[in-house]
C-alpha cells in the first residue's frame, strides 16, 4: 500500500487506540453489559433520578463503543478495497480506496476527542476568567486579546456567551473577566486553557517599536447544579457589594448592584456584575463559588490519581502553557502539547480545537514532551 495509505491507518488506529485506553476497553465492554441489564429491568423508573444517570452513562458508551467498532470495520473495509485495487492495477480504485481512509482518519480524530469528554462535568457550561499579569498597559491589551480569542472559539461552536464580571484597564485592556460560555461540551474543551499564557510581539504602545513579552492567565471551571452536592459554610464568606462597570462605559449601573464573594478558607475570590439586580447576582456569583470549589476537588482528585502537580501558578516566565510570537516571526507554540500553528491570527480568532483536542489526548496518554519555548 501506498505510504499515504499507511500515514491514514496509522492515525486511525492511534486514535482507536488512545479511545480504548480511555474507557478501559474490557471494563467499558462489563459495563455497558451491566447497564443493558438495568435498563431492562422494570423497576428502574421507580427512581427516575437514578434512572437518568443510568440511561445518560448507557447513552455515552453506546456512542463511543460504537464509534470505535465502527471505525474499525470501515477501515478494513477500505483496507480491503486498495488491496483489490492494488490486485487489479485498477488506480481509481486505489484512489478511492484511499481517500476513503482519508476521510475515516478525519472522522476517528473527531470521534477520539467526543470519546474524551466524557468526564463529571465535561458535558457543562464553563466559566472562564482572563487575569493580566504584571506590566501595566501591555498584560491588560494581551488580556483583552485574550477575552476576544475565546470568545471567538464559543462562536464557532455556537456557543452562547456572557460577560458575567469585568474590570477595564487603566489606559487600555482589561485587568480580569470573567465570561460565561453556555453550550454542550463547553467545559470539556475549555478545561485545557487554564495557565499562563505568553505573547511576545512589538508593542503598539511603544514610541520606539520594542519588542515587548507580555503575560495573562487564564482560569477554566464548570458550571454546576444541584446535583453537585457542594456545601458552603456561610461564616467563611465575605460578601462585598460595589458599582458594576462594562466595557466602554457599557451597563453601567448607579447602585451598587455588583457582589463580590471571597471564600476565607479557600482564598477563593468570584465576582458578578451581569444583572441590574444585587439579589440576582449574589446568587450567579455563589454558584460560581461552588463552581470554582467543585473545579477545585476535581483538580485534587486528578493530582492524586496521576501524582502530578497542576496548581495555578504565578503569571509569569516559566509557567506558561502557551507562547504567542507576533514578531521577529509568526507561531503559537503550546509547551505541553508541543503543538505549533503558523498562523497566530487564526488561533487569536479563536481555531484553538487542535490544541485542544492535543491536550485532551495527553491527559489520557500520560506523556511528556520536551517542547523548547519560542522567542
Amino acid at each position: 500500500m501506498r505510504a499515504e495509505g499507511q500515514a491514514h491507518i496509522a492515525r486511525i488506529e492511534k486514535a482507536l487506540a488512545l479511545v480504548r485506553k480511555f474507557l478501559d476497553w474490557d471494563r467499558a465492554l462489563r459495563r455497558f453489559d451491566e447497564l443493558n441489564a438495568r435498563v431492562e429491568d422494570p423497576t428502574l423508573w421507580d427512581k427516575p433520578k437514578e434512572a437518568e444517570a443510568v440511561m445518560k452513562e448507557r447513552r455515552r458508551l453506546e456512542a463511543s463503543i460504537g464509534a470505535v467498532n465502527e471505525i474499525g470495520r470501515e477501515m478494513q473495509d477500505a483496507i480491503e478495497f486498495v488491496e483489490l485495487g492494488e490486485m487489479e492495477g485498477d488506480e481509481a480504485t486505489i484512489d478511492e480506496g484511499i481517500a476513503a481512509l482519508a476521510a475515516l482518519a478525519e472522522r476517528a480524530d473527531q470521534d477520539k476527542v467526543t470519546a474524551l469528554l466524557s468526564g463529571e462535568a465535561d458535558a457543562n457550561d464553563t466559566y472562564l476568567e482572563v487575569h493580566a499579569g504584571a506590566g501595566g498597559t501591555e498584560s491588560q491589551d494581551w488580556a483583552e486579546m485574550l477575552q476576544r480569542m475565546y470568545t471567538r472559539w464559543a462562536e464557532r461552536h455556537g456557543y452562547k456567551v456572557e460577560l458575567v464580571d469585568y474590570h477595564a484597564g487603566e489606559a487600555a485592556g482589561i485587568k480580569s473577566c470573567t465570561l460565561l460560555i453556555k453550550g454542550e461540551n463547553a467545559y470539556g474543551y475549555a478545561k485545557t486553557e487554564s495557565g499562563v499564557h505568553r505573547l511576545v510581539r512589538i508593542s503598539p504602545y511603544d514610541s520606539s517599536a520594542r519588542r515587548h513579552t507580555s503575560f495573562s492567565s487564564v482560569w477554566v471551571y464548570p458550571v454546576i447544579d444541584d446535583s453537585f452536592e457542594i456545601e458552603v459554610n456561610p461564616a467563611d464568606l465575605k460578601i462585598d457589594t460595589y458599582r458594576a462597570s462594562g466595557a466602554g462605559g457599557q451597563h453601567v449601573n448607579t447602585t451598587d448592584s455588583a457582589v463580590r464573594i471571597t471564600h476565607a478558607p479557600s482564598g477563593i475570590v468570584v465576582a458578578s456584575q451581569i444583572d441590574r439586580s444585587q439579589h440576582k447576582n449574589r446568587e450567579i456569583a455563589m454558584g460560581m463559588l461552588k463552581a470554582r470549589l467543585f473545579e477545585e476537588e476535581m483538580r485534587k482528585r486528578e493530582e492524586a490519581a496521576s501524582a502530578e502537580h497542576a496548581s495555578k501558578s504565578d503569571i509569569g516566565w516559566g509557567h506558561q502553557i502557551r507562547s504567542y510570537v507576533l514578531q521577529p516571526y509568526q507561531q503559537v507554540k503550546d509547551l505541553r502539547t508541543g503543538v505549533v500553528s503558523t498562523a497566530p491570527g487564526d488561533v487569536l480568532d479563536g481555531a484553538l480545537d487542535p490544541f485542544m483536542a492535543a491536550a485532551l489526548s495527553q491527559r489520557v496518554t500520560g506523556e511528556k514532551v520536551e517542547v523548547e519555548d519560542v522567542d
